[in-house]
């Protein structure tokens, strides 16, 4: 499961900004959010398959570097990729831009667990995964 990528587009709208039209950090999370659950699909995780097995991709935290703010109507771009597997944490990077712009707005990483509810119980990855980094 090497070289795993998906890319998502969005356009800023009033509800992604503030006073000011920029948009505000919990949009982004939105965004990533969007990016990340269509990998997960990739990755044998859809929302139907999650909702029968219960086992859920869980983020255990988030690091995000802004370098440029976006704006009210920008078109974006999400760049989703796995970057690393472990035995029982993976790692998702994303990188948001303007569409047709490389200049990164936002570097983003997150480190996963899947987790078996209702018990809340960490799961080891599937070996199928591989290991990666």
């Amino acid at each position: 499961m090497t070289d795993l990528k998906f890319t998502s587009e969005e356009e800023v709208m009033f509800f992604d900004t503030d006073c000011g039209g920029v948009v505000h950090n919990i949009a982004y999370l939105r965004m990533i959010e969007t990016c990340r659950t269509k990998l997960a699909g990739l990755m044998g995780m859809d929302l139907v398959t999650m909702a029968k097995t219960q086992l859920f991709p869980v983020v255990v935290r988030t690091e995000i570097d802004y370098k440029k703010p976006a704006s009210l109507g920008d078109h974006l771009e999400i760049h989703g990729r796995v970057s690393e597997i472990g035995k029982v944490k993976f790692y998702c990077d994303f990188t948001i831009q303007r569409k047709g712009d490389p200049r990164p707005l936002i570097f983003c990483r997150q480190a996963l667990a899947l987790v078996q509810m209702p018990e809340g119980l960490p799961q080891r990855l599937p070996k199928e995964w591989g290991l990666i980094s």
